[in-house]
């Protein structure tokens, strides 16, 4: 039997008097407020050397063991009819408008309602191209990003596109709302990105971390915040993310490395992926696509003061 990953949390000040299980599915951002609670009612977590039920309130100097079970083997992962956004199709390839708040393949806690659910439903072909819980993926969004992304819908087709990411000849532009004013109207992020040595959850600026290159130049300044479009040189997890948070102009709404109470409320990260240009698979021939911002993106432009 696999171990299991013991991981230690101190509670901050921030979280005192809140729910245990709410603080934990804060920290834990991998696991649904259901899943920790199972965790809790399983004995898997500890307050201060003693099992605590999930409504416990936490108290200033409390400390927090949790241990985390290995991720078990997925089934067969299948087709969902899930509505998707088609902004171009032929034979070879796919490119999908992604609404936040979809996960793009399974993985421990989501093994349905994903994009791979869905492309197995519209194309059926694609469960044979490349692992089946990832099917004609060939690059990722993160849950709360919007935009384009690309699919394979065959194998020829899938090892082209990946070798054209991975010789970084995709060019993807993403658009962001950050928090603050950048120094500069134009700029380039050359900072190593790696996982946290102290929060395995989060990526983060380190020396030891794979290099990673962040273009961007400023849309639009508006009061407390700016409109930045974002060019990827690398594609590292969660980059703009961490790279915007480096530079002092953390994106609006994510919790995670900017601020934990959003300045602007819109319910999700203010990311999108806007477009992406490549080469065609088979024919060779560049291609342009596109996408508008999603309407709540757009709102909250409009309320902001400028």
């Amino acid at each position: 039997m696999d171990e299991l990953e013991t991981l230690t949390f101190h509670v901050r000040d921030d979280e005192t008097e809140q729910r245990l299980d709410k603080v934990l599915t804060d920290r834990l951002k991998e696991y649904s407020r259901m899943q920790v609670q199972q965790l809790i009612k399983n004995g898997l977590v500890i307050v201060n050397d003693r099992e605590r039920k999930p409504a416990y309130k936490l108290e200033a100097g409390d400390t927090i063991t949790a241990q985390i079970p290995p991720e078990e083997e997925e089934g067969e992962v299948e087709p969902q009819d899930i509505p998707l956004t088609v902004l171009y199709e032929d034979d070879y390839i796919a490119a999908i408008n992604k609404p936040a708040g979809l996960v793009v393949h399974p993985g421990f806690g989501n093994t349905e309602g994903t994009l791979v659910n869905a492309l197995l439903a519209r194309w059926p072909q694609v469960r044979n191209v490349g692992h089946p819980e990832r099917a004609g993926v060939v690059h990722r969004l993160d849950k709360d990003t919007s935009g384009v992304i690309l699919v394979a819908l065959t194998t020829k087709a899938q090892y082209n596109l990946m070798r054209q990411f991975e010789e970084r000849t995709v060019k993807k532009i993403y658009w962001a709302l950050v928090d603050r004013h950048p120094d500069t109207p134009v700029g380039r992020i050359h900072a190593p990105i790696g996982r946290d040595p102290q929060q395995r959850k989060k990526m983060a600026v380190i020396r030891s971390g794979r290099e990673a290159i962040t273009n961007f130049r400023v849309v639009e300044r508006f009061q407390d915040h700016t409109l930045m479009e974002i060019h990827l040189e690398t594609g590292r997890t969660h980059q703009i993310r961490v790279h915007m948070a480096f530079i002092g102009s953390p994106v609006v709404g994510d919790t995670v490395y900017g601020f934990r109470k959003p300045s602007v409320k819109i319910g999700r990260m203010f990311l999108h992926a806007k477009s992406i240009t490549f080469r065609h698979p088979i024919t060779d021939e560049e291609r342009f696509i596109e996408t508008e911002l999603p309407s709540e993106l757009q709102q909250a432009l409009e309320k902001l003061p400028r």
